[in-house]
């Protein structure tokens, strides 16, 4: 027994330096920093994307309200063009009625075929913007691959 406290005694004891000691808490305050850090990167990168987002979704929609106004007018012209149709059918025909190089039928024809145009073209615009919007995906996907990146980073380092 004796002989084993001796060979204890002549071992040094590993006693961490003093400094050792103290940095832990320092490096505990930085790591705290770092992750504060990285978490406040990643929000900035997240808030970049969503703004993106929601101008994509401004413009994308501001697209849509024209075409469908532009659909609107046109079914606006449609109605002028029957209105004027309508006209003819009730209009008077008499003996003594001068004919008309332009009367209602040729300028509800006119409005028919602009109303037609303004309808079909105001149609696309909603169509494909409809489209547009529906197919794109508003999930931030460059945070969320910086994220998993950075997830994968700290399992291998831990």
């Amino acid at each position: 027994m004796a002989e084993v406290e001796r060979r204890r005694a002549d071992v040094p004891a590993t006693v961490e330096p003093q400094s050792e000691i103290e940095n832990l808490p320092t490096l505990f305050g930085r790591l705290g920093d770092d992750v504060m850090r990285l978490v406040d990167t990643k929000l900035s990168l997240i808030k970049v994307e969503l703004k993106e987002d929601a101008s994509f979704y401004a413009r994308n929609g501001a697209y849509t309200a024209v075409g469908a106004m532009v659909a609107l007018i046109g079914f606006a012209l449609v109605n002028v063009a029957v209105a004027f149709f309508i006209a003819n059918l009730f209009g008077s025909n008499a003996a003594g009625a001068v004919a008309q190089k332009f009367g209602p039928t040729s300028y509800g024809l006119g409005f028919l075929i602009t109303g037609a145009l303004y309808i079909v073209v105001g149609g696309i615009v909603v169509v494909v913007m409809k489209k547009r919007l529906a197919d794109y995906n508003p999930a931030p996907t460059t945070t969320l691959d910086e994220i998993r990146k950075d997830k994968q980073w700290l399992k291998n380092e831990i």
